[in-house]
């Protein structure tokens, strides 16, 4: 690529160090990038207010118990895939799959959700002869729900993380992502804000509709409709940064274009990269920082959810207040990302990874405590729903908080992070530990809530819900949060070492 130097003066160099030439390459990437990310968000909070809604907090932790399994299957349909299809027909295909299903749900299983769905009798005689699998039952009334629920999971380790963030670490250079980065996380906050704002008009529509039409539908079809012309939006955007900006030598001069080479020999498996990666301890490590966060962030997101679903039942309830909370944190986003590119250009890579950890640990600590209070307070505050509302309150602010500083601090320095690797390191990485990191890390954090309720709800022969399994929670996730700090020390002493594998 061609090197400039510095041509824009200090102050230019802190509020837009970008150059007037590669708008041409920013811009259209900046798109693709927001589009993927309020998409990620639209489908993220219909996700939840389905399954929440229909089957409880609870099944959340069973479903994505089962995602790293479900992921390992598609990763290798995709390495299948991208056998056949290259650059930007992989990412239309990929991409074109997820929105098709989105679709069909909307169109067909939601409407015709009573010839799909067992009857609710047929569910309560299951839980009633089989207790322990309470659960599984509940998700299995709801089965369209889960297969919508897995798909939006989905979502971010494909389209976001492997399709997109991938092919920027292979089209961008290390000082091109210091200047750059920042200013993508800004606008994909923007992004996100839009998504609430949008998904809390769609579920307005209640207000609006005639008495005895499903105004959830209309709710569907509002945000599906918008999550469909967005994402072929990108997929047009991403072909034409394939002919037009990759062609250019002064952004990309490597021989061959991203996803090209590897058709010319014969791709590692599965297996292979799986090894690569853990025999790499600077992979490890950056694996300790993701499945950490992912850990970390699904035990507080359930948990705090459970005492959303007691104050808002409804699912257009329930959607309009999570829309509001994903705008809450993605306006927040935007403050904390007008800071981020300055704090890792002025200080070490260490003092902006170490933000959002130090956030987890300190809010987990408030709101678990405050969980936990909940049956000493509950006498004389009222009644349980006063009190719901309060952790409700306090879990806000703890997930605003810990969400935008996973979307600029956390983002911004796992993406430097695997900047320095080799093009081989970095694809695996991107795959493995980026995408099947996160993945197990929320596996992992549901798996001990479905342990934890099956053991309680045995021994007390009963259902157990997360009041009664918050004190063992509490615990481990504070061994997560000292792991996540220990881990970016190590790392940072690699990176300022120049050792990557």
């Amino acid at each position: 690529m061609v090197k400039i130097g510095r041509v824009f003066s200090a102050l230019r160099e802190f509020f837009f160090p970008i150059r007037g030439y590669e708008l041409k390459k920013f811009l259209p990437l900046l798109l693709i990038h927001c589009f993927c990310i309020f998409n990620h968000y639209c489908l993220k909070n219909l996700k939840d207010s389905l399954i929440v809604t229909a089957a409880g907090v609870e099944a959340i932790s069973f479903l994505k118990l089962c995602m790293p399994a479900v992921t390992v299957l598609f990763l290798f349909l995709y390495a299948k895939v991208s056998d056949r299809l290259q650059g930007q027909r992989l990412y239309a295909a990929v991409l074109g799959t997820f929105v098709l299903f989105f679709v069909f749900f909307t169109t067909v299983l939601y409407p015709f959700q009573d010839a799909f769905h067992p009857s609710q009798e047929t569910i309560v005689a299951c839980r009633r002869a089989c207790p322990s699998l309470f659960w599984l039952f509940s998700i299995w009334g709801c089965w369209s729900y889960a297969i919508f629920f897995v798909f939006a999971e989905l979502w971010s380790t494909f389209v976001m993380t492997i399709l997109f963030w991938q092919f920027m670490a292979q089209i961008t250079t290390v000082e091109e992502a210091k200047r750059t980065y920042g200013f993508l996380l800004v606008f994909g906050q923007l992004a996100v804000a839009a998504a609430g704002y949008v998904g809390g008009l769609a579920s307005d529509i209640r207000n609006h509709v005639p008495k005895g039409q499903d105004a959830w539908q209309l709710t569907l079809n509002v945000l599906i409709g918008t999550v469909a012309v967005t994402s072929c939006l990108a997929m047009f955007l991403y072909r034409w940064v394939y002919r037009h900006i990759l062609t250019d030598k002064r952004f990309y001069d490597k021989p061959e274009l991203p996803g090209m080479r590897l058709k010319a020999k014969k791709k590692a498996g599965l297996r292979d990269g799986l090894r690569v990666v853990l025999h790499s301890p600077y992979l490890a490590l950056l694996a300790i920082l993701v499945v950490s966060y992912a850990f970390t962030d699904n035990m507080l997101e359930n948990f705090w959810k459970h005492e959303v679903r007691i104050c808002f039942p409804n699912p257009n309830d329930y959607c309009k207040f999570i829309s509001r909370y994903t705008m809450g944190y993605g306006i927040l986003s935007i403050v904390f990302t007008l800071f981020v590119t300055a704090i890792f250009r002025k200080f070490s890579w260490k003092v902006g990874a170490l933000v959002t950890p130090v956030i987890m640990l300190l809010g987990g600590l408030f709101l678990f405590g405050s969980i936990l209070s909940k049956q000493y307070y509950l006498s004389k505050m009222g009644t349980l729903g006063v009190f719901s509302f309060f952790i409700v309150q306090v879990g806000l602010a703890v997930m605003i908080l810990g969400r935008s500083g996973k979307m600029s601090f956390f983002d911004m320095s796992k993406e430097i992070a695997f900047i320095p690797l080799s093009d081989d390191l970095k694809a695996k990485g991107k795959a493995f530990v980026d995408g099947m990191g996160h993945r197990f890390g929320k596996s992992f954090g549901s798996g001990f809530q479905v342990l934890i309720l099956t053991i309680i709800g045995s021994i007390s022969n009963i259902p157990a819900t997360y009041d009664d399994v918050a004190p063992y929670a509490c615990a481990i996730y504070m061994l997560f949060t000292v792991a996540w700090i220990f881990a970016v020390f190590r790392l940072n002493r690699r990176i300022e070492n120049g050792k990557e594998a």
